[in-house]
């Protein structure tokens, strides 16, 4: 236990009728009632903490016995002093301690309330699992290492990586990325266009920011990706969600008119259910915002994973001057811990992007850059997402088998051959999703309950199992742990 942070006024030990010793007392209890001392533990040795604030042994003494005799801490002979498990002023929080409610604090602003109030709604943790069928987790196991860590080798010693640099993003690597999403996703842009952000989430906050005004409409698919929802919410706009249809987004339940600001949307695989927008709904979507005037945020996050058939061209660039914001990340084809995403924007919006980007968050690491362009440049970034689509593939053919031997009656899969993750439904609607995942974590297994996705009170329970990063023996665990938590006696 480390208690030299505590000051002591000893030039003036007098002062104010406060001693040394009371002072001390004061300060440690302080600390014990806002549990910065747990209780039980021991108090360090009158002669250590005299040494570490530099004052003598009997002034701490005298503040120990001060603690002791009013209740704060508890003595054993030969031991020392602990923590009291009763405190005299448990009842009291800290912030009135401190002396100050928390409705006599400064308050937020109107973002800020938002966000605090979006945070008591959403049951999230402070870390995210890395659990077998925990969604949006490609296989590691498949990431090249060895190529990789030549790449890093090469870039470690050069000076002009470790300074500051262009707040729109390293220029090879956006050069790179226009090359590869002319030829991959059909697309027509050019670097100048893209903005490397640090991830998806980053991207979909700075078009939160730069589109919307608190009141605005936002149209979103439902199911649909909760960091969008949040990131839209958090500027203050309405959200009118669209249900989904077999291949996607319901074009059908467009409004035909109305002040709409955005629509946001997946058309190469709906998320998280898993459709794919044909290319004449996406022409009918695109001639639907244009007379609308309304931006579609175009998020193409797992598109390089489809089976069976070629991705659909990106909606970017099916036509000319569309109000098109096409965005993607590196977190499913590379590694989520790299923290690397783009936006690709129309040109005479480039310039606030950057803007907001630089006042926001600043530059993305150079040096992350220099190795993911050159990784792209040489080839090995076509090489590996050939190979993670094979390993895919065949997890999700397997990951169907699986379903159908052992879940039939309890579950149904919604059948898609694209993407690293699986949408079930529950055969019984009355099943709780979040309960079932809660149980299955128990287990040592992720997912996702279906029913997170939605926005309005119409919700579907399942649940959403990602098995990218799964082996076949996880799967076939997985599958046969998951079934008895879909015993609705034992959810009970």
């Amino acid at each position: 236990m480390d208690l030299r942070d505590i000051q002591l006024q000893q030039s003036v030990p007098e002062r104010n009728g406060s001693s040394l010793s009371q002072q001390l007392f004061f300060a440690l209890r302080q600390k014990i009632l806002a549990r910065q001392l747990s209780t039980g533990s021991r108090l360090p040795a009158s002669r250590v903490l005299a040494s570490d604030l530099g004052i003598s042994r009997n002034t701490v003494n005298s503040a120990y016995e001060q603690l002791r005799a009013e209740g704060y801490v508890t003595s054993r002979e030969g031991s020392g002093f602990f923590i009291s498990a009763q405190l005299p002023r448990a009842d009291l929080a800290p912030e009135a301690v401190s002396g100050k409610r928390l409705n006599q604090w400064p308050e937020l602003s109107e973002y800020g309330s938002r966000l605090h109030r979006l945070s008591a709604r959403n049951d999230k943790k402070g870390t995210m699992d890395n659990l077998p069928f925990t969604v949006g987790l490609p296989d590691f196991r498949l990431f090249p290492n060895k190529v990789w860590q030549q790449l890093i080798r090469r870039h470690c010693d050069r000076r002009v990586l470790m300074g500051y640099h262009d707040y729109q993003g390293y220029e090879p690597l956006r050069k790179a990325l226009a090359a590869y999403l002319n030829s991959s996703r059909g697309m027509n842009c050019r670097s100048e266009q893209i903005v490397i952000t640090q991830g998806a989430q980053h991207g979909l906050a700075l078009c939160a920011q730069l589109l919307l005004n608190s009141g605005d409409q936002v149209l979103m698919e439902e199911p649909g990706y909760t960091g969008a929802r949040n990131a839209f919410s958090a500027m203050g706009a309405h959200i009118s969600p669209i249900r989904h249809s077999n291949n996607g987004i319901n074009i059908s339940e467009l409004p035909e008119t109305g002040d709409y600001r955005a629509l946001c949307c997946t058309p190469t695989h709906q998320y998280p259910m898993g459709g794919i927008l044909s290319a004449s709904e996406r022409m009918e979507l695109l001639q639907w915002a244009e007379r609308n005037q309304c931006w579609i945020i175009e998020d193409d996050y797992d598109s390089e994973f489809h089976y069976y058939s070629k991705p659909i061209a990106a909606m970017a660039g099916m036509a000319e001057q569309t109000p098109v914001i096409y965005m993607g990340s590196f977190s499913k084809t590379l590694l989520p811990g790299l923290r690397l995403g783009y936006l690709v924007v129309p040109e005479h919006l480039v310039d606030v992007f950057v803007d907001a980007k630089a006042f926001s968050s600043g530059e993305t690491p150079l040096f992350t850059q220099a190795v993911v362009a050159d990784f792209i440049e040489e080839g090995h970034f076509y090489r590996h997402l050939r190979r993670c689509r094979k390993s895919y593939q065949q997890k999700w053919e397997h990951m169907q088998q699986l379903c159908t031997q052992h879940l039939t009656g309890l579950m149904t899969p919604v059948a898609q051959s694209a993407g690293m993750h699986i949408a079930l439904t529950f055969d019984d609607q009355r099943m709780d999703d979040a309960q079932v995942s809660k149980k299955f974590r128990k287990q040592e297994f992720g997912s996702s309950p279906l029913s997170s996705y939605y926005y309005s009170s119409l919700r579907t329970q399942g649940l959403v199992l990602g098995f990218a990063n799964t082996t076949g023996e996880e799967r076939e665990q997985g599958i046969a742990v998951l079934k008895p938590c879909l015993d609705r006696s034992a959810l009970a």
